[in-house]
């Protein structure tokens, strides 16, 4: 016969069994994504089955790239049992444009330091072309 506490873990377990770092958890915990875990008489930590879903459910929305607000919001979503599809597709969509924005945006960045890198490698025997447009007043960086 299984006991009741067989099903709580320790955070340990809790991280092994879900990816997210040990300070991962306590940080989402004192931040409020998580509740305050149930507790031993020693003191330690322990975790349920519905605890161990949630971390996972953090864990992986983080991995998305979701913001904790963003994971705050599904997590209203998810727990209010009415949740609709098209809300949380919402979500999901805004934030696939914030991903596309910083990809282009980083793809800015690759193309301004290959060009820069470009120009170091043809003018070597001069003074390093990143370096002077690091120093560069910004009105001469936003003609580059």
């Amino acid at each position: 016969m299984s006991n009741r506490n067989d099903a709580w873990i320790s955070i340990g377990a809790a991280a092994a069994r879900t990816g997210c770092a040990i300070d991962t958890i306590r940080f989402y915990e004192k931040d409020g994504v998580l509740p305050a875990p149930r507790r031993q008489a020693n003191g330690r930590r322990v975790y349920g089955p519905a605890d161990i879903a949630r971390i996972g459910f953090v864990h992986r929305a983080r991995a998305l790239g979701f913001s904790l607000d963003e994971v705050r919001g599904l997590l209203r979503l998810a727990e209010s049992g009415g949740e609709s599809c098209a809300d949380i597709m919402e979500t999901a969509i805004r934030h696939r444009r914030d991903v596309q924005d910083r990809i282009a945006g980083l793809s800015r960045i690759d193309a301004a330091l290959g060009a820069l890198i470009e120009r170091c490698r043809t003018r070597a025997d001069t003074a390093c072309p990143l370096i002077e447009t690091l120093f560069a007043p910004a009105e001469e960086n936003a003609r580059s």
